[in-house]
């Protein structure tokens, strides 16, 4: 370096020096948390078939698997059925309102009913089982983490995934299904009672042409088109939460504000997950 370029950078050395070295501790801290979430990202799609693996245990494991049966079913049942019936107050009033304006009020009823078996219904509790059921496995598991639990059952040489996280995986994915079925059903019968006090539709013709627009689908295994995706929707949505949760909570660090971060990550994940997934379903099966 010549003479005067040296000291042109010794001149400006005082005022781009701490900028550089801004620049460089962001980059370091951005590549940082950018393998960090690769390593959690890598995790949680691993943990789902890790999980599978150990299903020829699962009998050894069924007390394991009533207990979350029950906490992610009947825990989650009421909020979920309360949601879900004004769900179905909503979508009947909106799209009776727009009907309305052409004078074909009377064909809520179809629309409702395809609504809420194709999207709406695993949607809704898709949503709400990760902001219930998804962020209880995180804080449990990330509270078990934290407290050195998981490390004592791996010191024990008892596997934390077939003794934690098959059973919770095993129970949301028969959950999802059974918590849609119902949710759809509530939510009809709730857009049944708006379109009868609203817009004059009797109940018996708004459940005929809810039936006669699935009895007019295709069938997949027995089921109308519509029915299916719906359920076939669930079951993924299921496995998807509660892979999100426990690896949330396996991965755990940081102690209690860890615990705040894992049950928070959980939630936005399912979330950001259940609608991409979602979208990607109803394309593979309507394009």
């Amino acid at each position: 370096m010549t003479g005067p370029a040296r000291k042109a950078v010794e001149r400006l050395s005082p005022v781009f020096g701490p900028l550089g070295r801004l620049v460089t501790d962001q980059f370091g801290a951005f590549k940082s948390r950018l393998l960090e979430q690769c390593r959690r990202s890598a995790f949680g799609l691993l943990l789902l078939p890790r999980a599978g693996l150990r299903l020829p245990s699962v009998y050894v494991k069924r007390r394991e698997i009533m207990q979350q049966l029950y906490n992610c079913g009947v825990k989650s049942f009421a909020v979920t059925m309360v949601v879900i019936f004004f769900t179905g107050f909503i979508l009947s009033l909106q799209t009776g309102v727009v009907l309305k304006d052409f004078g074909a009020q009377d064909q809520v009823g179809q629309l409702v009913v395809v609504a809420m078996f194709r999207e709406m219904g695993p949607f809704i509790t898709g949503l709400i089982l990760a902001a219930t059921v998804g962020s209880a496995m995180a804080a449990e598991l990330g509270t078990m983490t934290i407290s050195q639990e998981i490390d004592a059952l791996e010191l024990m040489s008892i596997d934390p995934i077939k003794f934690l996280v098959l059973p919770r995986i095993l129970a949301m994915a028969i959950i999802g299904p059974v918590m849609t079925i119902f949710a759809n059903y509530v939510a009809i019968i709730g857009g049944a009672i708006i379109a009868a006090n609203e817009f004059g539709v009797p109940f018996d013709k708004f459940f005929q042409l809810g039936r006669d627009a699935l009895a007019q689908q295709e069938r997949y295994f027995f089921m109308p088109k519509d029915m299916f995706v719906g359920y076939f929707k669930a079951f993924i949505f299921a496995l998807i939460i509660s892979s999100v949760g426990c690896a949330q909570g396996l991965l755990t660090s940081g102690g209690a504000l860890g615990v705040g971060r894992a049950t928070r990550a959980a939630v936005v994940y399912s979330f950001v997950l259940i609608i991409i997934v979602g979208y990607y379903i109803t394309w593979f099966f309507y394009t």
